[in-house]
Parts: structure tokens; sequence; C-alpha cells
């Protein structure tokens, strides 16, 4: 009669303990959430902190960069590993880059895989590792570039255009096309990345006066199309391209988009945003995000609203609510510009990241957050890192996974 009754009393503490673990778990823990950071490679922006270090120099900065994310919350970092044509991994595709060693095509010495270090030391942490790849840029300072003599522009200059100070991959060249191809492809079967993750530089942005001078290839393969639908159907087969690249070279690996925040103005077109934007991605970057979102060419969006509440021709709530109704069903996170800390009233007002926060958090269909950059909230401008991790980011939570 003692044993039945201990038993009974054990399998009720028991019972007790997992009912009272299950309640902590569900009251703390939130669900998935994107905490993401940017870690911008070109001209050296967060890291590595100089272009040149030793390879130990290198891998140390970047676990302390690793271990401070950690800290405050962030769950995937977004590191840029192809900034203009280059690599910060052994490719056999395109010279490693001067950002990482000083000296384009020169090698890390003593000789390190700096991808593989970040990706095991970031999966060490439970975090996810997306690779940035900026899929045209090719040179991006003219005048003081430093380009190997295996560079691809070097190889075939007939791919390529000089607009301003940079070069870019003709987007309208089939041959490019390919090329870029291969080298994603060859990142995914290597490489074990979450996500190969693109910025908003498709068709660069127009400099004032400046007409990008593609009349060659629009000539060649133009085929009786007005030219800015032909450029839009150059970036919608890349794409379409790319996402099934990947997910033959590996089905889990994501494929993401960070574009500029307006899609369109609704002066152009009734689905766009009540905005009064300049450049937009439909109109002057031929970028239609909403056919890649509709098609399910990307796996998620990460639309740039560098802007702050109230501001008088891109508002940031209107942009989050106009995402949250045209993410058709695909993750969509939202970019936030923590560089702007201080820079006019709006982004003095200590109050203004915790409320776009807010925003987030209450509007259906957005999934989380990115930050540009990681120099921005290592220097906690405004205290908005220790906000992160007092509150927040205080518990932690998992990225979403794909829809």
């Amino acid at each position: 009669m003692c044993k039945v009754y201990v038993r009974k009393i054990l399998m009720l503490v028991s019972f007790s303990l997992w009912f009272c673990n299950h309640l902590y778990a569900q009251k703390i823990l939130p669900k998935p959430e994107m905490r993401a950071v940017w870690i911008a490679t070109i001209d050296n922006i967060d890291w590595p902190p100089s272009a040149g270090l030793s390879t130990e120099d290198q891998k140390s900065s970047f676990v302390r960069l690793l271990d401070f994310h950690q800290k405050i919350g962030i769950n995937t970092l977004i590191v840029q590993i192809r900034p203009a044509a280059d690599a910060f991994y052994p490719s056999p595709y395109e010279p490693w880059s001067q950002f990482l060693t000083g000296k384009q095509g020169i090698a890390p010495s003593p000789f390190y895989d700096p991808l593989e270090f970040m990706i095991t030391e970031t999966h060490k942490r439970g975090m996810e590792f997306h690779a940035w790849m900026n899929p045209y840029r090719a040179v991006s300072h003219l005048r003081n570039a430093s380009i190997s003599k295996d560079h691809i522009t070097r190889k075939h200059p007939e791919w390529f255009i000089t607009y301003g100070e940079k070069k870019y991959f003709d987007p309208g060249n089939p041959y490019a096309q390919e090329f870029v191809l291969d080298v994603v492809s060859d990142v995914v079967k290597r490489y074990r990345v979450d996500a190969i993750h693109f910025d908003d530089y498709f068709y660069p942005y127009p400099i004032p006066g400046k007409v990008f001078p593609d009349y060659h290839s629009f000539l060649k393969y133009g085929k009786g199309r007005k030219r800015d639908d032909w450029r839009r159907s150059n970036v919608d087969s890349i794409i379409f391209r790319l996402y099934r690249t990947i997910k033959v070279a590996n089905k889990d690996c994501q494929f993401g988009i960070s574009p500029f925040g307006v899609w369109r103005n609704q002066d152009k077109d009734p689905r766009g945003s009540t905005t009064q934007a300049g450049p937009t991605n439909y109109d002057f970057l031929y970028a239609d995000i909403l056919l890649w979102l509709q098609k399910g060419w990307i796996d998620y969006v990460t639309p740039q609203l560098y802007w702050e509440i109230g501001h008088p021709a891109a508002e940031y709530q209107l942009l989050v609510d106009w995402w949250s109704r045209n993410s058709f069903g695909k993750n969509c996170y939202i970019g936030l510009g923590l560089y702007k800390a201080g820079s006019n009233a709006a982004w003095k007002d200590k109050t203004q990241l915790p409320r776009q926060i807010l925003k987030i958090r209450e509007t259906p269909n957005i999934n989380g957050m990115a930050f540009f950059s990681s120099k921005s909230l290592e220097k906690n401008l405004n205290g908005w890192s220790d906000s992160l991790r007092t509150n927040y980011f205080r518990e932690p939570a998992s990225p979403p996974k794909i829809p």
C-alpha cells in the first residue's frame, strides 16, 4: 500500500514538473523570428577590420564579432562573401578578395578557408549563416581597385559595362548570367550555407544624366521588345534560374533577396505603395520582386526599409503594411537602417527603433528583421544594442523555416 502511494506521489510530481516546464516554455519562448545582421566586407565596412591582417587576426576578429552578436540575441549572420566578382573562399571561378588580403588574387597566409571557418563557428553557436553575394558588381572602384590578372573582367571584357566609377556584368549578356550561376552553384555544392542572399543591386541605381550603356546587348538580344521590359526579363531570368540551380544543388538551402524598400509608387501602378520614392525596384533597378514572390522563385524577402516612422516620401509603417499584404506567403523580414542613428531628429529619438520593432511584431506576415550593419550594433548607437540584449531579444528565438 505504501509503495503504491509513493509511486502515485512520484507520478504526480513528475507530471507537475512537466506541466510547469511546458507552461514556462510557452510563456517565455517566442515564436520563430528572424534576428539577422548584415556583415559587409566591401571596403572592410564590418569585417575584417582591415585588409591584409594575419590569418589569426582574421579568425579572432570574426569570433569576437560572432560572440558579440550571439550575446545580444542575433540568430542569423548575413555575411558578404562575394562583394565584387571576388571571393572570401578558394574559388575556381574568381580570385581572392582584396578586402581580405589587401591584394586581389592573394590567398590568406598561413592558408585557411575563411568561408568554411565562418560557417563552422556560426553553426557552433546555433546560428544560421546566409552567404551574401552581389550578383553583378565586378569592380567597385575603378581608380584604386586591385584587379588580378585572372579576374573575369580581364578574361572576358566584352561581358562588362562601365558606368560611373564601377564596372558591372551586363545583365543582358547570357554568358555573364551563366558565369554567375556557376559561381553560386559552386558555393551551394561545397559549403553548408543556410541561404544564398542577394542585395538590391541588379541593374545599377541611375546616375543623373547618364544612361546605362547596354545598347549593344539590347540590339543583339532585345528581339523587338521595349528596352525596360527586356531589362526586367533579364533579371527575371537569372532569378528563376538561380532558384532552380540552388535547389538542385541543395534543396534545403534558401534563396533570399533584400530589395530596395519600394517596389513601385502607386502613381505608376495601383498595386504600388502610396510613396514618392525616387528610384524604385520595378522602374529603375528592373527588379520585379512581386513577380518573384508570386511565382515562388525566392524563399524570403528582406525589403530595406531604412526610413523613419513619419518619413514624408517613404513612411516606414506604411511600407511595413504594404509588404505584409504583398509577401505571397513567403517569409518577409524587414531591413532596418540602424546606421542612421543620430543622423536627424527622428533618428536621434531613442524610441525610433523600439517603435519599429513593435510594428514588425504586431504586423501579420512579417517574420522578423535584419540590421544594417554590424558596426552600428557594435557601436551601441543610441544604446539600442543594450535594448536588444536586455529587452527585445532577451529570450532566444530560432529563425523561421521555409513556409
